[in-house]
């Protein structure tokens, strides 16, 4: 109930008169029955613009301690994020991958429509980055199709790291469903998994016009990250042998003969 409360009362409205999103490829999504909605991921606003463009819910999995955290404040964020079309993620599992997995299943299982983020964080440079596999095995193991989505915009909207950018129109397109069925009974081959993934990410891309990096997006914010340390290390380092370039120039400047030295004797 209070999913439709936000998305047709009291965010979703606003959103809509604001911003006016708009969708292409609507008519891809099933009208019922589960299926995978994978999408490139460039702002936390996406999992806002998305959804709202379709009648359907759809949900995505959460980190648990969005469900779990203490007082009035936790209450409020369980009760905000579960309505908002979010489940935390299984930790039954051995890992995080396999509790988000495990919870999906049980969405699809149910007939609904399971949004994922095949890059698994946002690109924080708007470049599109290579998919994790996770993906390629939901689709294999629950037998359902996969929907690729381009979200455009929200990192204008929302850019990573700001609470609030400019404004612009966001567009969502859906791509025609990819059908995996050939591939029955291979989700444990990894090169199957990987060819999988690849092919929804070509999609994506093509939806969206991002350029595509082959690199993790966890690991590119890596390099980035050590890229800029080393060179505000490297600034520091050249700011301080200019320091003592200085002090040097500045002594000899005083006393260029020693004249002063041999007074003091």
């Amino acid at each position: 109930m209070f999913y439709w409360l936000l998305k047709w009362v009291f965010i979703g409205p606003m959103l809509r008169i604001v911003f006016r999103p708009h969708t292409e490829g609507a008519e891809h999504v099933p009208d019922e029955g589960p299926a995978i909605l994978a999408s490139n991921h460039l702002s936390y606003a996406d999992w806002l613009f998305m959804p709202l463009t379709l009648p359907r819910r759809v949900t995505f999995v959460a980190k648990a301690e969005y469900f779990t955290s203490p007082g009035i404040k936790g209450w409020f964020q369980k009760k905000f994020f579960a309505g908002s079309g979010q489940v935390p993620i299984d930790r039954s599992g051995a890992t995080a991958a396999e509790g988000a997995l495990k919870a999906a299943k049980r969405i699809l299982s149910e007939g609904e429509l399971f949004g994922i983020y095949p890059e698994g964080t946002r690109s924080h440079d708007g470049r599109l980055y290579r998919g994790r596999t996770g993906v390629a095995r939901l689709a294999l193991e629950t037998k359902v199709p996969v929907i690729p989505v381009a979200v455009v915009g929200t990192d204008v909207v929302a850019p990573p790291g700001k609470k609030f950018g400019t404004f612009t129109r966001p567009v969502v397109r859906f791509g025609q469903p990819l059908d995996f069925s050939r591939y029955e009974g291979l989700e444990d081959d990894r090169f199957i998994l990987r060819s999988i993934t690849d092919e929804i990410m070509y999609e994506i891309m093509r939806l969206s016009g991002q350029e595509y990096v082959d690199v993790y997006a966890s690991r590119a914010k890596q390099l980035d990250k050590e890229a800029k340390d080393a060179e505000r290390s490297g600034e520091k380092s050249g700011a301080k042998t200019d320091d003592a370039a200085a002090d040097g120039t500045h002594q000899r400047t005083q006393d260029p003969t020693g004249v002063d030295k041999l007074k003091a004797s």
